[in-house]
């Protein structure tokens, strides 16, 4: 069974990271003040106050050491990173996660996070928190509902989430461990000791960003990979700012995932709210849940 961190209570401290894209300290302040107005002390980590220039929040071991001193310190129960981007591949082999396994804690966020998602779930069978980061708490954000979906997953309280069907969903009722995250990166950790365990599982996937040829080409290695095959349900959540070539690719986005997954019978769904946009639920990664796709709703729920 997954083992679940255990949720939080006032006073208790989540730490802020950045263990890939650099994010300046201004980015992050509303965020620090609506998680204290949940009732919770805020640590920063050295990542949050870097004067790096390049694209990364620090140097590949500056940003190691931070993630690893925030894993080990039993004080903090929780760890939010303040962004995505790209880096976090490139320090998942140098973690040590010993004590993590002794104290676990939940880690959150998305995009390049799902590494440290995949990572952990595969490896130590560990729930995570897919979920809006600290950039999601800006412009009025932390009230919205999404991000007030993290609060109540800190707070223990199981999700369930209703979506309107779309075209191309195909009606079923499953139920399954959920794991999943960005495209890119499951495609990029196949075959690596990252790699996602997707049999019987229900699969979420959302992408931002990328041309509509380059989704096709990550959704087809996760086929041949058979991570596609033997699911108990598919989520599409939001493909944010598709790109498409001066000659077009020729079919609609959906048409084209439709065309990769159509000869399985397993439920599907398109469009849930799992995205780079402000439309992101926080979803427990390994807890067992139930997807059902009816003929107006898609619901999916937390089963305890």
């Amino acid at each position: 069974m997954i083992t679940l961190p255990p949720y939080l209570k006032k006073g208790d401290t989540i730490g802020i990271v950045c263990p890939a894209g650099f994010m300046s300290r201004e980015k992050m302040q509303s965020c620090i003040d609506t998680l204290k107005e949940w009732g919770y002390a805020v640590q920063l980590g050295s990542t949050t106050r870097s004067s790096s220039e390049t694209y990364f929040s620090g140097t590949d071991e500056d940003r190691r050491a931070d993630l690893q001193q925030m894993l080990d310190d039993n004080n903090i129960k929780a760890i939010l990173c303040g962004r995505g981007g790209y880096g976090t591949g490139r320090i998942i082999d140098d973690l040590r996660f010993k004590q993590f396994v002794k104290k676990p804690k939940w880690i959150i966020g998305y995009s390049d996070i799902t590494v440290l998602h995949a990572h952990i779930y595969s490896n130590l069978y560990i729930s995570t928190l897919h979920s809006p980061m600290a950039a999601a708490f800006n412009d009025g954000g932390n009230m919205n509902e999404y991000v007030l979906s993290l609060k109540d997953a800190l707070e223990g309280k199981s999700a369930l989430y209703q979506n309107p069907v779309t075209n191309f969903c195909r009606k079923g009722d499953e139920e399954g461990e959920l794991v999943g995250g960005n495209l890119a990166m499951l495609a990029h950790m196949v075959g690596t000791g990252s790699d996602i365990k997707t049999k019987n599982r229900i699969l979420f996937i959302e992408d931002v960003g990328e041309y509509q040829y380059n989704i096709d080409r990550m959704m087809h290695q996760l086929k041949r990979a058979g991570k596609l095959e033997k699911l108990n349900g598919l989520i599409f959540g939001i493909f944010s700012d598709t790109k498409d070539t001066e000659r077009p690719f020729g079919t609609s986005l959906h048409e084209m995932l439709w065309e990769i997954i159509k000869e399985y019978d397993y439920p599907v769904c398109f469009d849930f709210p799992v995205s780079h946009s402000d439309k992101n639920y926080a979803l427990k990664t390994g807890v067992r849940h139930r997807l059902k796709v009816g003929e107006k709703k898609i619901t999916l729920e937390e089963l305890s």
